[in-house]
């Protein structure tokens, strides 16, 4: 009698196991492919692991109810991947497989795409009424890009709506899109030209793409390490082949996709979260069927199941934002590291500030390391000085030497940058009074107050409340903001220069879609200016008129109880420091601070990151922290700060091996979040694979474990936060 077809099939669901199927007769299934299981009372769709499998004995099993394609939506290079992610940072198969699809086909709807509406003016000027300025606009933007997509329109802040109102007004209609070059002439178009210093460091880039390599591009700040990117794709890459560069916030960086598409065409493709399904299906299709596209994306990129992956890139590689902070915790730079090994392709890791994992392996000479210490374009790195403000009066954190330096930039017709690293008004509200702070009911944390839309707000659970012109506890009018932030900084500053522009740029100011893309368009007119902004000013962008920037702080980092934090702190400072200078004119940034005698803080002035990340390493070095050890956090959550420890406790005696060593259990630095109370085990070992072994035995025995109700506990391997 022959025995019935059976598959191993993985859901979309936090569980730690698998499901077995009967496979009907009429159907054929293999790993990879997309099915509909009953599942309970429900119907969802399911990846297939395995088929064949011998199912435990007495269980009798439900038969598979359809398949959804007659193809794999994983391939095998794909699956072994997310197999990889999902042993080597505990997280369940069926969620690491499920990340690989975008949302549309993890809900079951069918793998093809809908139409793409490219539009086309009809009228060379319009008469619309004086206040349409949005419908104006909106036509300006299809007359400069006739051919232009529905959904290219919705990324640039316009709404369908908008769009079908020009078209009832018959002045714009749908048409073909525009002729691209194909992936053959765009191959043949010249790439960019280099620089000799440029060339240099070219040539030591990898030759092959059939075979791994790891090379780390130490390039400084404005040294052109895009052009290299776009010269090794152009020199490397065949007509018929696909590519990855990762960045870690496209919206961010519009000026880096226009470049590419300047040069590749129609063969740019872009993945990130604020894609539409539609958009994201499409995309998808394309790198799944293996058009030879040359994918520009987010962390999620890396898992996407790419069938002629020649070459990854990942710009920028030190930025946290590679790390997923829930759920799934992988890095998309070390899986992409991993991808190439897998492919047996090269992956180029580039920046001005490598992180200490990425340098500690250059070193090792697991990394090639290729460097760039030239600018681009003859231009000169900024002269970086300490300002001291013990004892200084302050304006919104400014000292007068550095209104002064601004004052006089504005007077040149040249911009200016401040750096303040908080968004909001103030991070504190105070009464001078009985000394009341306004604080978060839900999280161990203060409120920040927002003083344009009147509120406090907490930025870790999103609560929100009105802000109170008096104190809440005492009624005093003496309730001030301490401490500030971006918007407290951009009202100062606009007091001492009234007729001078200023774009703030921070999470807030760049909500809406197209807003980022507004804001670099009037940055880049190269008219007098000030932006003011949060980290995101660091990420990559190219300011040829700024020559003076000013950190509001420099301390932040100095006496943090995260290992990591001066590593983060020299990264954010070098990077937005890069931004000064940048064209033919000399850049200076200003950092002001309260030790001027740190010794971390006077070699930053040196600009010589390799010797700041030696010094780093000898630290972590001495403190057996890494990349010298492996390190894991287990964390608990739970509605008391007692239930979490207790849970922890429970089980640190089973991670307690000989090559293990254990801290805690201790509260989280934020203790409570959310109304949740945190807290964690910190695990190191000199054995990552020891380590990964006793991960794994933890999460077996925590699954099938009575947990106490509302404990909940994950793993982050490789944590880029310690509290």
């Amino acid at each position: 009698m022959t025995r019935p077809a059976t598959a191993r099939i993985a859901l979309n669901r936090p569980l730690r196991r698998l499901f077995d199927y009967l496979v009907p007769a009429h159907l054929e299934v293999q790993p990879g492919q997309r099915v509909k299981v009953p599942f309970g009372r429900q119907a969802l769709t399911g990846l297939v692991v395995e088929t064949g499998v011998e199912p435990p004995a007495g269980i009798t099993l439900k038969p598979v109810r359809d398949i959804l394609e007659d193809w794999p939506a994983l391939p095998e290079n794909t699956f072994r991947l997310l197999t990889w992610a999902s042993d080597y940072y505990q997280h369940p198969l069926g969620e690491c497989l499920f990340t690989a699809l975008p949302p549309a086909l993890r809900r079951g709807r069918p793998a093809h795409e809908k139409a793409e509406e490219h539009w086309l003016p009809l009228e060379a000027e319009v008469a619309l009424a004086a206040h349409a300025h949005k419908q104006k606009a909106l036509f300006e933007t299809i007359k400069d890009q006739p051919g232009i997509t529905s959904s290219s329109l919705v990324q640039l802040g316009y709404t369908r709506a908008q769009i079908r109102n020009l078209e009832s007004k018959s002045l714009i209609a749908q048409g073909q899109a525009p002729r691209q070059p194909t992936p053959q002439e765009a191959d043949e178009l010249p790439g960019p030209s280099l620089s000799p210093a440029q060339q240099k460091a070219a040539d030591q880039l990898p030759d092959h793409t059939d075979q791994f390599s790891a090379t780390l591009l130490h390039g400084i700040t404005g040294s052109g390490k895009t052009e290299l990117y776009l010269h090794y794709l152009k020199s490397h890459l065949k007509a018929d082949q696909q590519a990855l560069v990762l960045v870690p916030e496209i919206n961010l960086t519009p000026q880096t996709l226009a470049r590419f598409r300047r040069y590749f065409g129609d063969r740019i493709a872009v993945w990130h979260s604020a894609l539409n399904d539609g958009e994201r299906l499409r995309t998808w299709l394309k790198i799944r069927n293996g058009e030879p596209v040359i994918l520009i994306g987010t962390r999620s990129a890396v898992l996407l199941p790419f069938t002629n992956l020649r070459t990854l890139i990942v710009d920028e590689e030190h930025d946290s934002s590679y790390k997923q902070g829930d759920g799934f915790r992988y890095s998309g730079r070390d899986v992409a590291v991993y991808r190439a090994h897998l492919n047996q392709c090269p992956v180029i890791l580039g920046s001005a500030t490598p992180s200490l994992e990425s340098w500690h392996n250059a070193r090792q000479g697991k990394y090639q390391l290729v460097s760039l210490d030239e600018r681009a374009n003859n231009a000169l790195p900024p002269e970086l000085a300490l300002l001291d403000i013990r004892s200084r009066p302050l304006e919104a954190g400014l000292a007068r030497p550095a209104l002064q330096a601004i004052k006089e930039t504005l007077a040149r017709g040249e911009q200016a940058l401040v750096f303040v690293n908080r968004r909001g008004y103030s991070p504190v509200m105070m009464c001078f009074d009985c000394g009341h702070l306004e604080e978060c009911p839900h999280c161990d944390t203060r409120l920040t107050y927002h003083r344009r839309d009147r509120a406090m707000r907490c930025h870790h659970c999103d609560y929100q409340q009105a802000a109170s012109p008096t104190c809440p506890k005492c009624e005093s009018e003496n309730y001030k903001p301490v401490g500030q932030g971006t918007e407290r900084a951009e009202e100062t500053l606009a007091e001492h220069f009234p007729d001078t522009p200023l774009v703030r740029v921070d999470r807030d100011s760049t909500q809406r879609k197209g807003s980022i893309q507004n804001i670099l368009k009037r940055v880049n007119s190269g008219e007098p200016c000030i932006l003011v902004g949060t980290q995101m000013l660091a990420k990559g962008h190219d300011f040829p008129n700024v020559t003076l920037v000013v950190v509001v702080n420099a301390d932040g980092g100095l006496f943090s109880v995260d290992f990591r934090a001066p590593e983060q702190m020299l990264q954010t400072l070098l990077q937005v420091s890069g931004r000064a200078g940048r064209g033919n004119k000399p850049g200076k940034v200003l950092i002001q601070t309260c030790h001027s005698d740190h010794p971390l803080l006077r070699s930053l002035c040196t600009g010589n990151y390799p010797a700041m990340a030696e010094q780093l390493l000898a630290e972590r070095e001495s403190g057996q922290l890494p990349p010298f050890r492996a390190m894991a956090i287990l964390r608990a959550e739970a509605s008391t700060m007692q239930a979490s420890l207790q849970l922890l406790d429970t089980i640190k005696p089973m991670t307690q091996t000989g090559s293990t060593e254990v801290w805690g259990p201790l509260p989280a630095v934020i203790a409570r979040k959310a109304n949740r109370h945190r807290a964690q085990l910190v695990l190191n070992s000199d054995n990552r694979k020891h380590l990964n072994h006793l991960l794994s035995h933890l999460c077996q025995h925590l699954d099938q474990s009575k947990l106490p109700a509302g404990s909940k506990w994950m793993i982050d391997v490789d944590p880029q936060e310690t509290g």
